[in-house]
């Protein structure tokens, strides 16, 4: 189907897994100007865009895809329209587009435009979450292990192994002036208040408090940290920061150093900081396309 003149600009990622189908989906509609572009520049392509004044575009794509769209326009009044499409769409989720294409064209044409939070760290843009230590191993073992064993059983694996290998760091933390010292394997920023119970596990609370949400993970046993963590899925997040194992913070920002430079975890990606990490929110930061 021709698109119209009035045509809505979609991005697609070539390179992607699911390009095909987005793209199918994309042309039945009639309703988008499908264009191909190279992830490195979709974050230029999308402030261009905003600045000659386009009022509405779609990104095809997962979580990390959709956070260099926002990187490009923070700041501007556009709109985004999110078609998901990657291994990863918390983003997407949380605000409630669906999966089916279809159904997220239906909103990406029809819906209304409301702001959403995201997150600094320093200048690297996420939207869902962070975090330091031990989850920085489960990805690079997810990720070596991904192609042979597939996203799921990759997981599965890397977690197990994770466990095993628990490591404590030395971490730095200023939260709201005040700074402390901990050890510990584990740091976890969420963007809003995040729940840690089943069947939520990792989402976002609904209506929760907005800000940055910063767990700790404290105790040097491995079966105390496991026995935290049962507790945290049986039970919440909130039972579980009442023991001395997990110290848990909604804010505005903090500052994390560590004793040299390393690799921190966004939005299940893997990105060098450096030693001092600066984590901010950026309240209302851009304009997303919601049922």
């Amino acid at each position: 189907m021709t698109p119209s003149v009035h045509a809505i600009p979609a991005y697609v990622n070539p390179k992607s897994g699911s390009a095909d189908a987005a793209r199918d989906a994309l042309d039945e509609s009639g309703a988008f100007e499908v264009r191909e572009v190279d992830p490195a520049k979709l974050g230029d392509e999308m402030k261009r865009l905003a600045a000659e004044g386009v009022p509405r575009m779609l990104v095809a794509g997962g979580d990390g895809t959709i956070g260099t769209a926002v990187n490009g326009l923070i700041g501007t009044n556009a709109e985004l329209a999110i078609l998901p499409g990657g291994t990863l769409n918390h983003f997407a989720t949380d605000l409630g587009i669906p999966d089916d294409p279809k159904e997220a064209l239906s909103v990406a044409l029809q819906g209304t435009a409301r702001p959403a939070d995201v997150a600094w760290a320093n200048d690297h843009v996420f939207l869902n979450t962070s975090s330091v230590g031990a989850y920085v191993t489960f990805v690079r073992t997810r990720e070596r292990l991904e192609k042979r064993f597939g996203y799921r059983i990759a997981s599965f694996i890397a977690a197990i192994r994770m466990f095993f290998r628990l490591r404590h760091i030395a971490v730095e933390m200023e939260v709201d002036g005040e700074r402390r010292i901990f050890r510990t394997p584990l740091v976890f920023i969420g963007v809003g208040e995040r729940e840690l119970q089943l069947p939520s596990l990792g989402k976002r609370v609904p209506d929760g408090r907005r800000g940055l949400h910063v767990l700790v993970v404290q105790g040097r046993s491995r079966a105390r940290m496991l026995a935290m963590g049962f507790a945290a899925v049986a039970r919440g997040v909130n039972t579980a920061a009442r023991t001395p194992e997990l110290d848990s913070f909604i804010v505005e920002r903090c500052t994390i150093t560590m004793k040299k430079a390393g690799t921190i975890a966004v939005d299940g990606e893997l990105v060098k900081l450096g030693a001092k990490v600066e984590y901010s929110l950026a309240r209302d930061a851009v304009r997303v396309v919601c049922p």
